[in-house]
């Protein structure tokens, strides 16, 4: 049972009084996000959930009814007007053949009618919401069949619930085209296959998923509303866009494409349809600042690359496109809107780079140029623009990252202790935990909420067991999420206030898995096993495999020096063992063809 210590506070006077501030910021009388996100409004479902097949809830957009009402201090208001934005649903009109289904998963897909059928452009994260959305469109537009899936890039919130829309055998038999930027399966796998044990589990911070939908708690995560709860899919692409300029016809539809590689995503693409005069940005625009860097953790992006890729777009297709439309949040209608839009977004990005190693060459490192770069007014002040999602204090930090990495040229910062033994040590110079608690409660109690959780996370990582520690930080943790802009922020600081109270709470899974799994080649899945192998237990071990891969030839496997090597070609003389195994990841339970030769043992690789 949950204490009443370990409940969610109130917001504190100097948290009210910082959220109250926003409201002189920013221009809230603006509504036109609002109008926008609203236009061309058809129809949704009623209540606004989706189950799987078993009952399972997968999406439930009535746990945010809350946020009908008005901005409480414990949100930030720029946030709560996001929320707002982002929790509308249902299916919508873009233009003449174009629709959207927004609200049913963090993401949207978007249909477009073809002359005979649907063109599904990403069918969002799990089968059960596109399934549901797919549902809507033929209520409303027709029963027609889908004829192509256009994957804009390799996030699985844009293909994980394809199966809920075409099947495998659709695709075998040449019913249904998957299109998708070059590079999309290595990227794919390799981003929730090699670190998605982390990955996950940073996600849950990031996306609140273990924390209650309220004021107190989640209210959105500045590019949707929520994660859906589902197992995602995945179905490999039969057309591959390399190169900028790629035409197709799906279905009757004329396609341009510009390919957008190590953008937003590692393999990512925008289009545009000529004849309907309709430009999709995929997700290298969208109503708030990106992320450059990730919290759930991903390679750095280019920002440099990612503004003039936008540009390009704009060079391209800006004067002939009189709506975009993108894969998350709502359109942008007329050519004078777009054009706006598009240049803040470039400019924003391209601010960000240019500013940050500007700083960086006069000697400041990632931390100092955080806390000095300031947006100029007329970027700042761009509902679009607005950190919902990345922040400009990360995101100026990732761009350092990319250029100089981790070491800030301070010697001091060279070599320094582990967490846990360095905070034991400033503890013990800072009078013992007891004084250190004493001034950092003064620090709260005058609303410097930052330094508790700074100072205290020191007496924490000295002693866990201590109870008063891990109380003021959880408090300090929860009043910086309450003022928080930036959902990704709110949701990290509010899950680290609960798990302080109340310890860690588990969401289970984690890893590769079904699809995911099985679209692996067979160096992939060797490079996975790579990754789990324990290095320093296998120090000692000295074997060479050769693993026979129906469809796929010979391949040589040796784990010597605590590592696994494997290649075309053998490692040395002899092998210890044949493994005659399937292709891919479905032939990891391979029939064993040899025997152990001489001393060398047996070992696991999985």
């Amino acid at each position: 049972m949950t204490s009443p210590l370990s409940r969610p506070k109130a917001a504190t006077p100097a948290t009210a009084a910082a959220n109250r501030a926003v409201l002189s910021t920013l221009d809230f009388a603006d509504r036109r996000s609002f109008d926008d996100a609203r236009r061309g409004f058809v129809a949704t479902i009623d209540p606004p959930v989706i189950r799987a097949e078993n009952g399972r809830v997968v999406w439930d957009l009535t746990r945010y009814d809350f946020l009908g009402g008005d901005c409480p201090d414990t949100v930030n208001p720029s946030l709560w007007r996001q929320a707002q934005l982002t929790v509308r649903h249902g299916l919508f009109r873009v233009t003449d053949r174009i629709h959207q289904i927004r609200g049913f998963d963090i993401a949207n897909m978007t249909i477009v009618e073809g002359d005979t059928g649907y063109l599904v452009i990403d069918p969002l994260l799990t089968p059960e919401t596109a399934a549901a959305g797919m549902r809507l469109v033929r209520e409303h537009l027709g029963d027609k069949p889908i004829r192509a899936i256009v994957y804009t890039h390799s996030h699985t919130d844009h293909f994980g619930g394809v199966k809920g829309v075409v099947s495998g055998d659709e695709v075998a038999r040449g019913a249904v085209r998957i299109v998708a930027p070059s590079g999309f399966m290595e990227h794919t796998v390799s981003e929730n296959v090699q670190a998605g044990n982390a990955m996950k589990r940073r996600a849950q911070y990031m996306y609140g998923s273990l924390l209650p939908a309220d004021d107190r708690g989640v209210v959105s995560v500045g590019l949707g509303a929520a994660l859906a709860n589902g197992a995602p899919t995945l179905l490999a692409p039969t057309d591959l866009v390399a190169e900028t300029g790629t035409e197709m016809v799906l279905d009757g539809v004329r396609i341009v494409f510009q390919y957008t590689p190590d953008s937003e995503a590692p393999a990512e693409m925008n289009f545009f349809l000529p004849d309907l005069r309709a430009l999709c940005m995929a997700e290298n625009v969208s109503h708030n600042m990106h992320n450059l860097y990730t919290l759930r953790g991903a390679q750095v992006r280019d920002a440099a690359a990612w503004s003039n890729y936008i540009r390009d777009a704009l060079d391209l297709f800006g004067d002939r496109a009189d709506v975009l439309f993108i894969s998350h949040h709502w359109p942008v209608w007329g050519r004078e809107a777009i054009r706006e839009f598009m240049e803040k977004q470039r400019d924003l990005y391209r601010f960000i780079h240019d500013e940050t190693l500007r700083w960086a060459a006069r000697g400041l490192n990632a931390a100092e140029i955080a806390e000095r770069l300031e947006l100029p007014p007329a970027l700042a002040t761009y509902w679009s623009n607005r950190g919902y999602y990345g922040t400009l204090e990360h995101n100026v930090k990732a761009v350092y990252q990319k250029y100089l990495g981790w070491f800030d040229a301070n010697p001091a910062n060279l070599h320094p202790h582990p967490p846990a033994a360095a905070a034991a040590r400033y503890v013990e110079f800072m009078g013992g935990a007891d004084e250190v608690l004493r001034k950092a409660r003064a620090s709260f109690d005058a609303g410097d909420y930052r330094w508790v959780a700074e100072v205290v996370g020191r007496v924490v990582f000295t002693d866990p067991g201590n109870e008063d520690a891990r109380a003021l930080q959880a408090d300090a943790f929860e009043q910086l999420g309450y003022q928080a802009e930036a959902a990704s922020w709110r949701n990290f600081y509010l899950t680290g206030a609960q798990e302080l109270r109340s310890g860690v709470a588990y969401a289970g899974g984690g890893g590769a898995r079904g699809d995911m799994l099985t679209a692996m080649t067979t160096e992939m899945l060797l490079d996975h096993l790579a990754v789990r192998l324990d290095g320093a237990a296998a120090a000692e071990c000295d074997a060479h495999v050769a693993l026979d891969v129906d469809g796929d030839g010979r391949i040589f496997v040796l784990v010597r020096h605590g590592v696994l090597v494997h290649s075309r070609r053998p490692q040395r003389g002899d092998v210890d063992a044949t493994v005659a195994a399937g292709a891919g990841a479905t032939g990891a339970r391979g029939t064993h063809r040899g025997r152990r030769r001489g001393r060398r043992a047996r070992h696991d690789l999985g």
